[in-house]
């Protein structure tokens, strides 16, 4: 069986050991999570697979810089890294960067079109011979996928929401999560038989990931994911490796499977530490007294007694203690006096830019105390509005306002700071006036420790420019936190650290995102970007999603009535469909009233409602146009 292996590795960046005695197996057709704290060695674990990270090995030696183990894979094995953008020349377009992914197939193409062409001029017995050879090309090509190219590329830019003008764009000129989505891909494309993605999911929007999953799902190769997106590791994994103490450790099945078997695994440690210490404390008190004895009565044989029982002790293999709670950061928030009960107020919003428009008319209230989640697809809006609410952007019309008494904390997408040059301690005293003891205290709750203070801001990593933004954000006490994609750069354990303090806020919370897990945590209701107008859904995302495939299943069922052409189709053949739309509506209206004041019922029966009215309407003035 098809096998990916560490062995023994022990791994160092530098001087410094971050990888020690790592072994795991992956065998074919599975698809692994790698999971584990920011800078424990999940990203490295990826190039070293990749071979962009190479161990450096020199045997015998142990000395302090020096890397140790075997990687094992098969030689024939093709491997294909996300992470890495390789640069390309500048004229290449999208297009042609994914095209790279059937390089040897359009070679073969246009060696075969050069050989159609020849056959046009060439003698018969030339002919023979070009023929002989287009055949040998034509079922390479079939072998290789040629076929299948265009279908293929088709599928992956519709699911990855790649767009015709977009294809044609300049390469070069694209920002660095587009970049990454156009390199995912085309390892799309590559079907490698190990791919390795990192942190795949940070810059698709959710219905772009949800595809993602279904295509991976159906993947033959190995698949091997770092992500802190919990929602996509339970819906696209069936291992987990979890990096810790510099060690990889195993699990079967999802993210999900992973936390509950963690949890036991950690329940009978302490069980089992607890029952040791208390064996531990019983030799050593029966050591002491045998001692004691011995010294009273002048008795060796007893001085023999607690040697021998000394010595099983000396050689017990101890239980370590599990480490339940680990350094993360230690948020409080809290929310300063409480604002007036309209927070956040928009009516008849519009917003355009040049022939697109975002937003057209639209209403929008959100009460004090509310955690909304505003949520569409990439390029909707979402950010725009929260600009425009900021006052970063002026709207084209209508009016959008923060209430009154509001004091606003906002975290943008894309985190920046004023000097880059500063340290992480000058940068938070910045815009405070706070003792240096004390400002360093406080950022220790944001796991900046010690010498960390004084790094520059320029050579932080993601999570810790996130970390620092937010300490810099919540020391002022605010009654509501504005979030743009939080969770980006931090780690499973920061982001359920964030979600915690969340739930203790007595503010009001805004945000996008695209973490469907964090969604789920914080969200009471969402807001989504529809047909240029904000439309609210209570409950979480699994509800939110619940509701749109029932009124996507509701409007296949009316669409799916028997089509008919033009000339065909009589009134009596609308007229049945008008009836059969009408009925739904008077069932609808009935469910409507038994439903009563529950609320998210009538929410879900209200969208059915509109879009059946929708259909309805178009079914009356295709009657209408029939009779006149």
């Amino acid at each position: 069986m098809f096998e990916l292996s560490f062995n023994q590795v022990m791994k160092h960046m530098g001087v410094t050991l971050i990888l020690k005695d790592l072994n795991f197996q992956v065998y074919a057709g599975e698809r692994v999570g790698i999971v584990g704290a920011n800078g424990c060695g999940k990203s490295t674990i990826l190039k070293m697979i990749a071979g962009i990270e190479p161990l450096n090995l020199y045997p015998g030696s142990w000395s302090k810089g020096y890397d140790f183990g075997w990687i094992s894979k098969p030689k024939e094995a093709t491997v294909a890294y996300l992470d890495q953008i390789p640069s390309f020349p500048e004229h290449y377009s999208v297009k042609d960067v994914l095209n790279l992914a059937f390089e040897e197939v359009l070679e073969l193409e246009q060696q075969m079109r050069e050989l159609e062409q020849q056959m046009q001029t060439e003698d018969a017995e030339t002919l023979e011979k070009i023929m002989k050879r287009y055949a040998r090309l034509t079922e390479v090509y079939e072998v290789k996928g040629g076929y299948d190219m265009q279908e293929k590329f088709g599928k992956i830019c519709t699911g990855l929401k790649l767009s015709d003008s977009f294809l044609e764009k300049p390469f070069i000129q694209l920002s660095g999560g587009e970049k990454t989505t156009v390199m995912l891909g085309k390892l799309l494309m590559d079907r490698p038989d190990i791919l390795l993605l990192d942190e795949p999911t940070n810059h698709l929007d959710t219905e772009s990931i949800e595809w993602l999953e279904t295509y991976l799902s159906q993947y033959s190769g190995i698949i091997i994911i770092v992500s802190h997106d919990r929602y996509f590791l339970d819906n696209t994994v069936n291992k987990i490796i979890e990096i810790e103490d510099m060690t990889a450790q195993t699990f079967k099945g999802n993210y999900s499977s992973y936390v509950a078997q963690k949890e036991e695994q950690m329940r009978i440690q302490y069980e089992d530490y607890r029952e040791q210490q208390k064996k531990i404390s019983n030799m050593e008190k029966t050591v002491k007294e045998l001692r004691d004895w011995a010294l009273k009565a002048d008795n060796n044989k007893f001085f023999r007694r607690a040697a021998s029982i000394q010595i099983k002790l000396d050689k017990l293999e101890r239980v370590d203690r599990p480490v339940f709670e680990r350094p993360n950061m230690r948020m409080n928030l809290k929310s300063t006096q409480r604002s007036g009960n309209e927070v956040i107020k928009a009516i008849e919003v519009s917003k355009r830019f040049e022939d697109k428009v975002i937003l057209d008319s639209a209403d929008l209230m959100v009460q004090y105390g509310e955690r909304v989640g505003l949520v569409g697809p990439n390029g909707c809006g979402k950010t725009t509005f929260l600009k425009m609410l900021l006052g970063e952007m002026p709207t084209d019309g209508g009016h959008l306002t923060l209430g009154a008494n509001v004091k606003a904390a906002y975290l943008p997408q894309e985190i920046t700071f004023i000097n880059e040059e500063h340290t992480v301690l000058e940068c938070f005293r910045d815009e405070v006036i706070i003792l240096e003891g004390k400002a360093r205290e406080y950022l220790a709750k944001y796991m900046f420790y010690g010498k960390r203070v004084f790094t520059k801001v320029c050579e932080l990593s993601g999570g810790e420019r996130i970390r620092l933004k937010l300490a810099k954000l919540l020391y002022e006490e605010v009654n509501l936190l504005i979030l743009d994609e939080p969770t980006n750069h931090l780690d499973i354990d920061s982001i359920e650290t964030f979600e915690e303090a969340l739930e203790d806020f007595n503010g009001t919370i805004f945000f996008i995102s695209h973490d469907r897990y964090f969604i789920n945590k914080v969200a009471q209701r969402l807001v989504a970007i529809e047909d240029r107008k904000l439309k609210g859904y209570e409950g979480n995302y699994d509800f939110y999603k619940e509701i749109r495939s029932e009124q996507v299943e509701r409007i296949k069922e009316v669409k799916c009535m028997p089509a008919q052409s033009p000339k065909v189709v009589s009134t009596e053949v609308l007229e049945i469909r008008i009836e059969a739309c009408e009925a739904a509506m008077a069932a609808l209206e009935e469910a409507m009233t038994a439903a009563g004041q529950d609320y998210q019922q009538l929410t879900m029966l209200n969208l059915e409602k509109e879009a059946l009215s929708q259909t309805l309407e178009s079914l009356w003035t295709e009657w209408t146009f029939f009779l006149f």
